[in-house]
């Protein structure tokens, strides 16, 4: 974008980085270069220093009085609790600035409190509850500042309908027929019962008079009472040199503005004071309620805190509306207000410590980042808690104008602690215009006495044109723009420039620089590798990548670096390979890994060293011959009468015997051979012994067979015969029972006919079956 700027001024619109270069002479000869881009580009192109246009942001301190450390009675217009006190800015659109604010409550300062009170009938227990506030209240106040003063007022809701009663029977006593709480006051909008006073007894005798009353609807009066207590500053006793804090109470929601509308009051709150004679609230029937932002306005008038002290089911509402009222506070208040002295006072601690910002002007950005007493940056906080009196903390305020108003306008906004007359002032102009611009010259010499020279370029008048507008718009002509091709046919400039008296002047490009006589050449048309021109290893000179040292190729990707090819044994690629580009490229078939180190189809070191061996050894082997030999075996042979275990390789010999030998590699990548000075060859064994071994064998394994045959045949045999035993056991038993039966039943038979003997005789088929077993007949 910065190409577009044609003026220092529109330079610096574009972005806050941005700086312009107003030195006459800047540049190339040949090439348009942008006077508007990052001030270190132009000082790489060229432009001194002093001729750079690059405002920033800038703050002073106007005025800078120490912190005070205790209040006096009698100088407390003269106690500092914000420095510094007023700063000067001035500011660049889009550059902000940081300016460091400190804060520190003093001692012993003097503190006017005022407790608004929700008089509606559900605070009935409330008020029992503060009858002796004030009381304990200056007691523990005293352990914090010996000049406190304390105030009363009571809120209930506009005496209208339909907020409240206003039927005749309830004209004098809402609560008639209210069988809970018989007896109650009219309701009213806001009292003063007692201005701050240093008489802290005043205060419990107040209490102690006042009686609840009863309105119609749920919501409060709370915003009329909030906004009279602000504004009637010499009714209610301000003072201009104390802490000033207002602690609202209720257990309700509040009347927002336009509800009053119900009633028919259409005027908005005219943001004034209408306290009576009586001290009470004369308006409360005539306007509106008042809104947010007037209550928030108000308070920062009056420097005033506010606290409210609401019931826990309401605490959601009220924390909302701490953030569209500037310097509030909410707190959780017990049903019966028991808690009310234990939030008043950390809270007076805690609200010294808040800032707010007034008058703060639209186009003006504000951060904020707190510094508490821990040292750690809070960011977007103004405040900070679990702090005492005398504790200084810092608030880190940066700063950053939107836009630029018109030349010499100034604003000014004020940041102050919340419930304190102390303030910071900052004044703001802004810097959106170039120096030297102070410095335009009419029909200046430099531009041909035709044209307007600022900030190191001319504006020429109609009808010329140049850089001094040295040339006339009717001397270009095709014959001229001739010049500016670099043959017939070609664009003019070669389309990357413009033809300004017979000559090319090259426009800049955003992806590098455009030269030579026809703007024919460039920066950034080169080969890239991965997206990168001239793979980062180059320059790009009119086309071609110049490479650094250590790199070639067209695109200088190729590396000449070889110390990623050389493997764990010290050898380039593990000798199966080139290094090309700082890459291994295996040439042995099979071979693979980032230095060929892997290759599974690959004869082995062993298979490799077995023929130097044996031409070195014992003059066998392919190679035989001793030039060859000594040619392909560079290695350092070491005759040994043993080995050890390590690498070991053998091999078989054309006389069957075993050559042992073991390898290693020096970094150099020459090997060392260790070899056994005689190869291992075995005796060979006795015919006879093996042809005895042999026959032996199949004896042994025949009579092995034939026992365990035999074994298996007994076990069958005994098996069968004890089977067979077993049957004839059982046979003769059921024999001997049936003739048992027989004979029981003969004897039956032979009682009826005459004698047993007889029946036995008579039957010869038990005979034969006793003859049969070997028994005898009788």
């Amino acid at each position: 974008m910065s190409g577009s700027a044609t003026s220092c001024e529109e330079c610096l619109l574009i972005h806050p980085s941005c700086a312009w270069c107003a030195e006459e002479d800047f540049g190339r000869v040949g090439t348009l270069f942008s006077r508007c881009d990052l001030s270190q580009n132009l000082i790489y192109r060229g432009c001194e220093a002093q001729f750079i246009e690059h405002p920033r942001s800038v703050s002073s301190i106007l005025k800078n009085t120490p912190l005070s450390s205790k209040s006096s009675g009698s100088t407390q217009h003269d106690v500092i609790q914000i420095q510094p006190q007023k700063i000067s800015l001035s500011l660049r659109p889009g550059d902000p600035t940081t300016f460091e604010v400190q804060v520190r409550p003093v001692e012993d300062y003097p503190v006017d409190l005022y407790y608004l009170m929700d008089l509606s009938l559900s605070m009935k227990d409330d008020l029992d509850t503060i009858r002796n506030l004030g009381t304990k209240l200056a007691e523990e106040m005293k352990k914090l500042t010996s000049n406190f003063r304390l105030g009363f007022g009571t809120f209930v809701d506009k005496n209208m309908s339909p907020f409240s009663y206003t039927a005749p029977k309830y004209q004098e006593n809402p609560c008639n027929g209210y069988k809970p709480f018989p007896k109650c006051i009219p309701s009213f909008g806001f009292r003063n019962l007692l201005s701050l006073t240093d008489k802290v007894d005043r205060f419990n005798e107040e209490v102690q008079k006042q009686m609840v009353s009863r309105n119609r609807d749920a919501p409060e009066g709370g915003f009329d009472a909030i906004l009279q207590a602000a504004v009637c500053k010499e009714r209610i006793g301000w003072r201009k040199e104390a802490y000033h804090l207002l602690v609202f109470a209720t257990d309700d929601v509040p009347h927002l503005a336009l509800d009053g509308k119900l009633a028919g009051l259409v005027q908005p709150h005219d943001g004034q004071c209408h306290l009576n004679d009586k001290n009470e609230y004369s308006a409360s029937t005539k306007m509106d309620y008042p809104s947010l932002a007037l209550l928030g306005e108000k308070l920062a008038e009056s420097n005033i805190f506010l606290i409210f002290a609401v019931t826990k089911r309401h605490y959601v509402l009220y924390k909302n509306f701490t953030a569209l009222i500037p310097g509030t506070t909410v707190e959780i208040l017990d049903q019966s207000s028991k808690n009310i002295i234990q939030l008043i006072l950390p809270l007076l601690i805690l609200t010294l410590f808040v800032l707010s910002v007034w008058d703060h002007p639209e186009d003006l950005s504000l951060a904020f980042t707190a510094i508490c007493q821990d040292g750690q940056p809070l960011p977007g906080l103004r405040k900070c808690a679990d702090l005492k009196i005398g504790d200084t903390v810092s608030f880190n305020v940066s700063i950053d104008a939107q836009n630029c108003p018109p030349q010499g306008t100034q604003k000014s906004f004020t940041i102050k602690p919340v419930g304190f007359k102390d303030r910071l002032e900052v004044v703001v102009d802004y810097r959106c215009s170039c120096g030297c611009t102070r410095l335009t010259q009419a029909n200046s010499s430099r531009c041909s006495s035709v044209g307007i020279y600022a900030c190191g370029t001319c504006r020429c008048e109609p009808g010329y044109r140049g850089a001094h507008c040295e040339c006339g718009e009717g001397e270009v002509g095709t014959a001229n723009l001739a010049a500016c091709r670099e043959a017939d046919g070609k664009q003019v400039c070669s389309g990357r420039g413009e033809c300004t008296c017979n000559q090319c002047w090259c426009f800049e490009s955003e992806f590098g620089k455009i030269y030579g006589t026809f703007c024919e050449c460039d920066d950034f048309s080169c080969a890239r590798h991965k997206g990168i021109l001239c793979s980062g290893h180059g320059d790009c000179h009119c086309g071609e990548c110049k490479c650094h040292a250590g790199y070639i190729g067209d695109n200088c990707d190729c590396s000449t670096e070889t110390a990623a090819c050389v493997s764990e044994d010290g050898r380039m690629c593990s000798g199966r390979g080139s290094c090309v580009c700082g890459r291994c490229q295996c040439t042995e078939p099979g071979a693979f890994g980032d230095t060929c180190e892997k290759c599974p189809t690959c004869p082995d070191a062993c298979a490799t060293k077995r023929e130097c061996i044996e031409c070195h050894l014992f003059n066998t082997g392919k190679f035989t011959d001793n030039d060859t030999c000594q040619r392909m075996c560079k290695d350092e042979i070491i005759i040994k009468e043993s080995l050890s275990n390590t690498v070991l390789c053998l091999y078989k010999t054309e006389n069957d015997c075993v050559m042992k030998f073991t390898y290693s590699e020096h970094a150099s990548g020459q090997s060392v051979l260790t070899a056994l000075k005689e190869p291992e060859c075995a005796a060979a064994p006795d015919a006879a012994t093996v042809l005895l071994a042999v026959v032996g064998s199949i004896l042994l394994v025949g009579i092995m067979l034939l026992a365990i045959w035999k074994l298996v045949i007994t076990i069958h045999d005994r098996r069968e015969f004890a089977n067979f035993q077993s049957a004839r056991s059982r046979a003769r038993y059921e024999m001997v029972r049936e003739i048992k039966y027989v004979c029981d039943t003969s004897a039956i038979v032979g009682r009826a006919n005459g004698t047993l003997e007889q029946s036995l005789n008579n039957n010869s088929g038990i005979n034969k079956i006793f003859r049969f077993f070997g028994f005898p007949s009788s």
